[in-house]
């Protein structure tokens, strides 16, 4: 079979896989100063392309009206769909600081002399091809192609159908600038657009090197059955703030009010507040009062309802407690000890944060040893978890798993090692014999 009838056969989501690859190889060979005026270039592109962005975005929002007024769509997702004027200059702010952070590629993480002339180097190297599925954020595509450029790595799209102009606006822009540059193609930037083709490009383990799905847990749970690439799951945010009763009352209140209204779509966004009942009386009559001024509508434990007495408080069903919102609904239980607690977030969580406000120190110790989540804090909102928060520039999302990357992934989350083993005609036989002996010394 000739190399054009081969071609004709194949689909289109394997012909930008494979030229992604090929891509892929040449962002690998840049310089990290070549790489470093890319993303500088880009984000001034975003700028310059802010009315485009905003026109794209409004005829996105106002197609998703509909589905809003239906109750297909909460409030609170569509907030998280919309740009404004000063959302564009975030997204360019991101891609500059991706661009400021430290070179990821050709990092040495170890050398080891073997012996005489033989010495082994462990360096850091970009993964390769690298896809993406996410939800309706469009600053999704500025920040993940970022990290993308900088690690070297050719970057596979697909967005929710409902930001898919503001998607298609940015991806584009994004190439247009890329086609600027004759050492490095465009390719390097692709955008997917049907669930066909999403798919697909889970079979393509020989060109794709690791699928990234940002999204509901059955979302995540659907993308790792059927990938035959491997996955690094973004699972939901059931993230919980518990209330010690060592907790300083101020304390409790702002981190608990922030972390569930700041942004409640976030998936660092407290779902569940727990209380140790001997702060309870005190602390919760304070807490639901802000909450309450911030329009979230709370749902609690038999306990709860019966301390506080507000017809507002509905009695939370064992739905809620496995229910990531994503919206201004919080879900409160009164627990007897921390014992209690911990129980319950292992129950209930889903190993993204968990916080604990607490003055006693022997406390917040245990709490940040003891519950298995990708972000542990004491006395901080749960809304730090994120890539930017952390120094990271931006971040492709926050893995819930504990293999390859956990929390925030960031530019490290982009990169693999190899080996380099430089030797001087070295042979295994002059070892297996005796003749040779191995030296293994470290080298600092």
């Amino acid at each position: 079979m000739s190399s054009h009838s081969t071609e004709t056969i194949q689909t289109p989501v394997l012909e930008l896989a494979k030229r992604a690859r090929v891509s892929s190889c040449r962002l690998a060979k840049l310089s990290n100063d070549d790489r470093n005026q890319l993303l500088m270039a880009t984000a001034e592109a975003i700028e310059d392309g802010a009315q485009g962005i905003l026109d794209s975005n409004e005829r996105d929002c106002r197609a998703m009206q509909p589905a809003v007024a239906a109750g297909k769509m909460s409030p609170a997702m569509l907030a998280r769909l919309h740009v404004n004027a000063r959302g564009i200059k975030e997204m360019a702010a991101r891609v500059r600081d991706v661009a400021r952070l430290p070179d990821p590629l050709g990092q040495r993480l170890a050398a080891t002399e073997l012996d005489d002339n033989l010495v082994l180097y462990k360096e850091t190297c970009p993964l390769g091809v690298v896809g993406i599925v996410f939800e309706s954020r469009p600053d999704v595509v500025p920040q993940v192609a970022a990290l993308a450029l900088k690690s070297g790595n050719a970057l596979i799209l697909k967005g929710g159908a409902e930001a898919a102009q503001t998607n298609e606006t940015l991806v584009a822009l994004w190439r247009r600038r890329l086609e600027g540059y004759s050492s490095v193609q465009a390719d390097a930037v692709h955008l997917l657009h049907t669930r066909t083709d999403v798919m697909e490009l889970l079979t393509l383990d020989r060109e794709v090197d690791l699928i990234i799905p940002r999204g509901s847990r059955k979302f995540v749970e659907f993308v790792a059955r059927n990938s035959c690439v491997p996955v690094l799951g973004h699972g939901e945010g059931i993230c919980h703030v518990y209330i010690d009763r060592a907790a300083d009352l101020k304390k409790a209140i702002n981190i608990t009010v922030d972390s569930k209204v700041q942004y409640p779509a976030a998936c660092n966004a407290a779902e569940t507040l727990l209380v140790h009942q001997d702060i309870a009386q005190q602390f919760l009559p304070l807490v639901v009062s802000e909450l309450a001024l911030a329009g979230v509508e709370l749902r609690g434990c038999p306990r709860t309802i019966a301390l506080l007495k507000e017809p507002e408080v509905v009695r939370a069903t064992e739905a809620d407690w496995a229910a990531e919102y994503s919206d201004l609904i919080l879900s409160i239980r009164i627990v007897s000890d921390i014992d209690e607690a911990f129980a319950h977030i292992r129950q209930y969580g889903s190993g993204h944060t968990e916080t604990i406000v607490t003055e006693d120190g022997e406390v917040a110790r245990s709490f940040m040893d003891e519950v298995d989540a990708a972000g542990v804090f004491h006395n901080a909102s749960t809304r730090f978890a994120d890539g930017f928060r952390y120094g990271l520039g931006a971040e492709l999302g926050i893995s819930t798993s504990k293999l390859h990357a956990r929390g925030p992934v960031g530019l490290e989350g982009l990169t693999t090692y190899k080996y380099k083993l430089l030797g001087d005609g070295h042979i295994v036989a002059e070892y297996s014999s005796g003749a040779r002996q191995f030296k293994h010394r470290r080298i600092e």
